[in-house]
Formats: structure tokens, C-alpha cells, sequence
């Protein structure tokens, strides 16, 4: 997230349209030495391993949260208060109650000082989604009765994979359920526009003990197989059925243990009047369904290319697709311009507490033997 992040900010300007400029003041790491290498790649100016430091310097303005979940809620209020812009990564927090004392910081200091607060939900920022968001918006599909999403991911398949951060409860909150799942609740509320209500949930632990880790490559990385291992605290898959505020039914997968599937972030919304499938990895089509065109029925794939297609007159010839890097590219031209009072922020820190509370309603439903759990309301 470093590396996505850092490229977003050192790219936005270049491409898009600013109403100020974004420079890449401090950045900040843990291991000195890998951060230094970091920021002499991306062009940071200065880089430093004490979080608290920088957010009290004068030549910082938004403070940007890349780091485990079990410490947004503490950096976040510190900006927060210290006056500063705040984009945070997704999940917004580990429970309910910090996402509450964030959203509560975020809407104090919107009040005293007209700061911005954002969750990173970057999967939003990709155009055929966006174009799928317009679509609904537009009525194009008419009463949507079913939302069906699934996010498949096999980077934990074999049981030799090491322990990291993700599969440790204190640090992560939950496993793939806010890993991943996060994203594809946040996706449903916001292409629907209605909030989810109540769920019915599993949960489970396929691997329960993991290697140590040894070394750190991409999300996992090389582990220790012989000797102790270490005890895996959070799900590995998660499944539930929900309830919109519309009536429609959503049905909803996330794991990180289906065999083949790299990055396979789908959604399927039918209504009265058409329909839309996405699937990230092909993320830059959408495909369309018409009820109500003449002629032979069929989905119709859209290469959402075109200048006129969400964030796309900025990048390449129609054509000429963008990738996993643009999405926190748009995030953060839509952070500079809502700082800059054009366009309001989204996801807001409000709309991020929404989506912790369906995570805390899956998995009190899931613990409760899959009980019908109604998601906490303001």
C-alpha cells in the first residue's frame, strides 16, 4: 500500500486537472532502511520511523494511513486533531467503537477547521465500476432486486504460507471478511445507494496455525516450515446473505482460499429493467444487460475506455486500458479536489463506519450459528 500510495501522490498531478498541487513531504516506516529506499524511489523529500513527529510538523497537510488496522484509529485522531487531512486505508478501523471515535474526530474537525476525512475504498475509483454506479443512479436498471458478490483470492491456499499481520486478530481486526470482504460491501452500498440492514453469516478457519515468517514477499512470503507454528486468529472465508434497506437481497463470498483466483473481485446487480456484472480481473469492461432493448437478449460487454467513461479523458486513446495503480491515482485527484471544496469527500469516514458495522453484524451472526443479525444503526 506504501508503493500504491505513494505512486497515486506522485502521479495525480500529472494526469488530472489539480486545484493544488500534491507534494511529497515525509515518509513514514518502521524499518528505516527499507523506508529510506522507498522514499528515494518516489521522490519523498524527507523520511522518518516516528509517526507522531511528522504529524505535528507545519509542512504537512494530509496525513496518509497505509499501516495494519490496529493503528488507524490512533493516527487518524491525532491528525485529526493536530489539524491535518486524513486518508485512511481500508477496513476503517478494527471495530466498531474505533470507527466511531474516527468518524466523531473527523466530523469535530470538519466543523472547527473544514478538514477532510477519507477511507480508502479505491476499488470505487475504477471507471467501469463508476460507470456501473452511474448506470443505477440513472434508474438504467430499475428496482434491483439481487446483489451478488464475491471476492476470491488463493494467496493462502497452501497451509505452509506464512503468519503475517493479516492473519493475526490484534493487528487485522478480522481476516478475509474485512480484508477483502470490506471492499465488496462497500461496493454493493455504493452502487445501490441503500445500506445493508441485516445478515446471516459463516465464518471459517480452514488453516488454524501458520509457519513463522522468515520473509516478507508481497502479502505473504517465506515461513519457517519446521518447529512451532504460530496460531491463526481470524477467518479465512466468509459467506452471509444480507438484506438492503430497499428489499433487495444481496448474497456474498470473500476468500483468500479459492484455488486459481488471483484477484477475482465480482459483482452482479439484476433488476426489474437490465443488469451489470463486473469482475476486476477484467477490470476495464462492465457488462450491461437491456430488458428492455429489442432484438436478441444477451449481456453486452462495454470497454469503459471512452473520454466520456468516469476519470478516462485524463489517461490513454479509447482502447488503451489502465490498470490496479489508477484506481488510488483517482483517489487521490477526488481527496485534493473535495480539500479543495469542489465535490464532496466519499467515502467519508461516516460511510466507512457503515461498512464496520456490517463486518461486526457478520460476525456476531456467524458466532450466534448464523443467526439473522441486524446491522447497529446510528
Amino acid at each position: 500500500m506504501g508503493r500504491a500510495h505513494s505512486h497515486a501522490w506522485r502521479t495525480a498531478g500529472s494526469f488530472f486537472d489539480l486545484p493544488r498541487r500534491p507534494e511529497l513531504a515525509v515518509l513514514v516506516g518502521r524499518d528505516r532502511e527499507r523506508a529510506d529506499a522507498l522514499g528515494a524511489g518516489f521522490g519523498w523529500r524527507k523520511v522518518s520511523t516516528d509517526w507522531r513527529d511528522v504529524v505535528a510538523r507545519d509542512d504537512v497537510d494530509v496525513v496518509d494511513i497505509c499501516t495494519p488496522g490496529d493503528l488507524h484509529a490512533e493516527i487518524a485522531v491525532a491528525a485529526l486533531e493536530a489539524g491535518k487531512h486524513v486518508l485512511c486505508e481500508k477496513p476503517l478501523a478494527n471495530s466498531v467503537v474505533e470507527a466511531e471515535t474516527m468518524t466523531a474526530a473527523a466530523e469535530a474537525a470538519a466543523r472547527r477547521s473544514g478538514t477532510v476525512a477519507m477511507c480508502g475504498f479505491s476499488y470505487r475509483r475504477t471507471p467501469a465500476l463508476a460507470l456501473a454506479r452511474e448506470l443505477l443512479a440513472a434508474g438504467a436498471l430499475g428496482e434491483v432486486r439481487h446483489v451478488r458478490a464475491q471476492y476470491l483470492q488463493d494467496w493462502l491456499v497452501d497451509p505452509d504460507a506464512p503468519m503475517t499481520w493479516r492473519l493475526d486478530a490484534a493487528k487485522a481486526g478480522s481476516g478475509t471478511l474485512g480484508d477483502i470482504g470490506a471492499h465488496s460491501i462497500d461496493t454493493a452500498q455504493w452502487l445501490l445507494g441503500s445500506p445493508i440492514r441485516d445478515v446471516s453469516a459463516v465464518l471459517r478457519t480452514f488453516v488454524p496455525t501458520r509457519p513463522t515468517l522468515t520473509e516478507q514477499v508481497g502479502l505473504g512470503g517465506r515461513g519457517r516450515v519446521e518447529g512451532e507454528r504460530e496460531a491463526v486468529t481470524v477467518d479465512d472465508a466468509a459467506a452471509f446473505t444480507a438484506r438492503f434497506a430497499t428489499g433487495a437481497l444481496g448474497v456474498f463470498e470473500a476468500t483468500r482460499m479459492a484455488t486459481g483466483r488471483r484477484n477475482a473481485n465480482r459483482i452482479e446487480i439484476n433488476g426489474t429493467l437490465g443488469s451489470v456484472a463486473f469482475d476486476y480481473e477484467r477490470s476495464n469492461e462492465l457488462e450491461v444487460y437491456d430488458a428492455t432493448a429489442p432484438g436478441p437478449a444477451g449481456f453486452r460487454r462495454v470497454l469503459a475506455t471512452e473520454p466520456e467513461h468516469p476519470y478516462m479523458s485524463a489517461w490513454w486513446p479509447t482502447g488503451h486500458g489502465i490498470g490496479y495503480e489508477h484506481g488510488f491515482t483517482h483517489q487521490v485527484v477526488d481527496l485534493v479536489r473535495a480539500i479543495a471544496g469542489q465535490g464532496e469527500v466519499s467515502p467519508s469516514f461516516a460511510e466507512a463506519l457503515q461498512v464496520q458495522r456490517v463486518l461486526d453484524a457478520v460476525q456476531r451472526s456467524a458466532a450466534d450459528e448464523s443467526r439473522l443479525t441486524s446491522v447497529a444503526l446510528d
